[in-house]
């Protein structure tokens, strides 16, 4: 199961009290849908849960005649698409004024009075997230979106996400195949869309599955770092031991100055200790940068030998 249907499962299990609050949600549901209209109303899913919460609640709330069509879709995986469809006009003219809708709207637009407070807002998105919404897999990418069908409820959509006073959301729109779709991205956002609208549980497995990814980018970060610092000092080992046996083969440890002498054949027995502890392990300690001062003396005295 995507991650985009354990939302929808959750949202779906969400049962409203209140009579008004399930009226809020079918009408997100039928508004967003692919038609409403007051002689048709059509909505297609491919999610069971979906698919059953909108009919009980158009069978609860208004006992239409519902024809309910399944028929199986084939992509990369199979999928069921149920297209649920009134298919008396009387029930759709009912339903379509119920909702405050009229035959002379010039547009089909957001009857705000149907979510006259702050609980009627929630279901109804929570509505409109299970007909047109959808949420990637916050493994791979932090992305929320609903795909509206007309440019003039994706306007009334953003307005109405603008003004929770309690989240902080800017939801952006763009164009997609016809259809106008209004996203968010940024996991915080996310999380804040899904527990208003009833799907706390998922949207704490964003939160957790974020704090696994901060956990591993940073043990990766410090892996790279660490094999940086091991490659840069083996790089630096080699020149250095490649210097000492320059001045071994050609004069001789023993031609070295004490201090130098004793840092070269520490370096010759330790060829992957870094410059800090061969500068603890002189006879008499020495700081990495004394360290690195002496081991600059050896390879200019290398270089010398030319």
């Amino acid at each position: 199961m995507s991650f985009s249907s354990e939302v929808k499962k959750e949202l779906c299990s969400v049962n409203a009290v209140d009579t008004e609050q399930k009226k809020a949600e079918l009408y997100g549901l039928l508004i967003f849908s692919k038609v409403f209209k007051k002689d048709k109303i059509v909505l297609t899913t491919e999610n069971g849960d979906v698919s059953k919460k909108v009919t009980d609640l158009l069978e609860e709330l208004y006992m239409p005649i519902i024809e309910k069509e399944t028929t199986l879709r084939v992509r990369t995986t199979e999928h069921h698409l149920s297209k649920i469809s009134l298919i008396n006009a009387d029930d759709c003219l009912r339903i379509f004024d119920d909702y405050g809708h009229h035959d002379n709207d010039i547009s089909l637009r957001v009857n705000r009075a149907n979510i006259s407070s702050d609980e009627l807002v929630a279901a109804f998105l929570r509505g409109a997230f299970e007909g047109c919404g959808s949420v990637s897999d916050p493994m791979k990418s932090y992305h929320a979106e609903f795909c509206v069908p007309h440019k003039n409820l994706s306007v009334d959509l953003c307005k109405i996400l603008s003004e929770i006073s309690e989240c902080d959301f800017t939801p952006k729109t763009v164009v997609r195949n016809g259809s106008y779709v209004v996203y968010f991205k940024g996991s915080e956002q996310i999380c804040d869309l899904l527990t208003y609208i009833g799907a706390t549980n998922c949207a704490m497995e964003i939160m957790g599955t974020k704090a696994v990814k901060q956990v591993r980018n940073n043990i990766n970060r410090r892996i790279n770092s660490e094999v940086a610092n091991i490659t840069k000092i083996a790089s630096a080992s080699a020149k250095q031991l490649a210097a000492i046996q320059k001045i071994k083969d050609k004069k001789g440890i023993e031609s070295l100055p004490d201090d130098l002498r004793e840092i070269a054949v520490l370096r010759l027995e330790n060829p992957e200790m870094s410059l800090r502890d061969l500068g603890q392990n002189l006879s008499v300690p020495i700081s990495r940068s004394g360290a690195n001062h002496r081991m600059n003396r050896l390879l200019e005295y290398a270089e010398d030998l030319e």
